[in-house]
């Protein structure tokens, strides 16, 4: 199961997708593709998500997709279901944790406490999703609550942009950055595909410079 998560921090950043119509799920894939960046977190926060992913899994196979902002044990079941090899949780969710632990399918949980990050450990978990990051004050506290756990990897999402992406990935805490900047909604919606490559490839070199090693 981890293998598949150590992909993700290779990556460096996770387009985080809310998709309004299945039908540009392809497309969306393939732009992100010619960016150079195989992977993406389709949410199920609009109801288009679950077909979406249904889509790119036998169009695009050579991308990891993921679900995330699941909320419920049927969410996940749908997911994996449709073709999702991951699964994203706002936070920690003992429901959705244990099914995806029982079914053996990586799961990234929210955390934001000492004592989530807790239950996480206490389940095997050690690569876990920092949400909302910004909101909840950033790298300054991700420095604070990151420093008891050494074994720990985290995924700040949450108000990461292009211009704070480099920051977040210097710290050594950090797996990867999850962001819907590069991915957005209105830029899906209005066909906008070769602006989603342009920002995928401007990600990703920030992520060959602060990491050069990894990319």
């Amino acid at each position: 199961m981890t293998d598949l998560l150590e992909k993700l921090g290779h990556f460096g950043v996770v387009p985080v997708v809310e998709i309004e119509r299945a039908e540009d799920a392809v497309e969306l894939g393939r732009a992100l593709l010619a960016g150079g960046l195989p992977c993406a977190e389709i949410t199920f926060r609009t109801a288009a998500a679950e077909e979406a992913i249904r889509r790119i899994s036998p169009n695009l196979p050579e991308i990891i997709v993921g679900a995330g902002t699941v909320l419920t044990v049927d969410q996940a079941d749908r997911a994996i279901s449709a073709g999702a090899q991951f699964i994203v949780s706002p936070g920690f969710n003992q429901k959705v944790v244990d099914w995806c632990l029982q079914h053996e399918i990586p799961v990234t949980p929210g955390v934001l406490t000492p004592t989530e990050i807790d239950m996480a450990l206490d389940r095997g978990l050690n690569i876990l999703k920092f949400f909302p990051a910004e909101a909840m004050g950033g790298i300054a506290v991700l420095k604070a609550i990151s420093a008891p756990y050494r074994g720990v990897k985290f995924i700040p999402t949450g108000g990461i942009t292009q211009d704070n992406l480099a920051d977040y990935l210097a710290l050594r805490s950090v797996h990867c950055c999850g962001g819907s900047w590069l991915v957005k909604a209105s830029l899906i919606s209005a066909g906008k595909f070769d602006e989603i490559t342009r920002l995928t490839k401007e990600a990703l070199a920030v992520v060959r410079r602060v990491r050069p090693l990894e990319v």
